[in-house]
This record gives C-alpha cells, structure tokens and sequence, in this order.
C-alpha cells in the first residue's frame, strides 16, 4: 500500500513539475498592457529605485513610447534607455530620432548599460 502512495505522489509531483516547465508562450502581440509608459518615464523610475521598478514590470506587458536611438536587425533602442528586441527582423526604413511606440514583455534590467530589456516586441503602428 506505501509503494502505490509513494508512486502516485511521483507521478503527480512529475505532472505538476512538467506543467511548470513547459507553460504555454505568450503571444505578446495579442496580450493587453499592463502599462503605457514613455522611455524616459521608465528609465528615472529604474534609475532612482531599480529593485523594485524591476518587481513592478518585469515579465509584464507594457506599451512604450520613445525616440529611436540605435536600429540592429532584430533590435532597436528607444532613447538609450530601452533596448527592444524583436523575433523578426525590423523595418530597415526606420530612422534613428524618429518617435515609435513598441509593445513588448519586460525582461529585466541591465545594471552594467543602465538600459530596460525587453523581448518579443512589436512595432504600435
């Protein structure tokens, strides 16, 4: 009887580990919001109380508004404060000091560069 409860506490325990590792991918095109903020708005409040700026945004989806300050392939940076990364390769007409507004998940905060990550962006047109 010990060896059927310890096993289907195993199994349940794998199930419930399995489910947790391999959750679903959010499709952050689709999601809402969570907050509309300007680049310049989230870098102060990163500057001034980076830990728990970092607790309230990260892993969050968030519209951001900002002027182009550096454009890559797959990324760009909103007044070197807010590096975007995308999945796709961006539009190669983008110019640098143009005004964008990006959707995209926050993924932390690089002390080092002092610059908000976010990945799965997208262009608000």
């Amino acid at each position: 009887m010990k060896k059927w409860i310890t096993l289907i506490i195993l199994i349940a325990f794998g199930i419930i580990t399995y489910q947790y590792i391999y959750q679903d991918h959010r499709d952050i095109e689709t999601e809402k919001p969570d907050f509309v903020v300007t680049a310049h708005a989230i870098g102060e409040e990163f500057a001034n109380a980076s830990l728990e700026s970092e607790k309230k945004y990260l892993n969050k989806t968030i519209i951001i508004s900002g002027v182009i300050s550096e454009v890559n392939q797959n990324s760009l940076t909103l007044n070197d404060l807010v590096f975007c990364q995308f999945n796709n390769a961006i539009d190669r007409s983008l110019k640098i000091t143009s005004k964008i507004e990006i959707k995209g998940r926050v993924i932390g905060y690089d002390d080092l560069l002092e610059q908000i990550k976010l990945d799965q962006c997208v262009i608000i047109k």
